[in-house]
């Protein structure tokens, strides 16, 4: 599988992954105010123990007990045309949440594209 990359939606800086340039910290916000911290991201969407694809079928009301399952059914909706909310990735902790998809790099977080 590949690696998940986007840019922080506060600051537009790529989110380089652990294998790359070097990490900074990014917090992975959702709608209800939940938060999760990651400071070494390792390139597959998971941010401060929680998975991106995960949390937006969550935040979708996806349900299912089998966490690969729940996934894949996040990543299927994250790339469908159809009406969803989205996980916001933020350098900033304080930063509202936004009904905004992050922008993907096209490096996927490994070199500078």
């Amino acid at each position: 599988m590949g690696f998940f990359s986007w840019h922080t939606q506060d600051t537009n800086k790529v989110i380089w992954n652990c294998y790359g340039d070097g990490t900074s910290t990014v917090y992975m916000i959702d709608n209800q105010g939940n938060q999760w911290r990651e400071d070494n991201y390792g390139g597959y969407g998971v941010f401060g123990d929680k998975d991106y694809y995960e949390l937006l079928a969550e935040m979708n009301g996806l349900k299912n007990d089998d966490s690969e399952e729940l996934r894949m059914a996040g990543i299927t909706l994250a790339y469908s045309k159809e009406s969803h909310i989205t996980p916001n990735l933020v350098s900033n902790p304080k930063r509202k949440w936004k009904n905004k998809t992050p922008k993907d790099h096209a490096g996927q977080g490994h070199w500078k594209a």
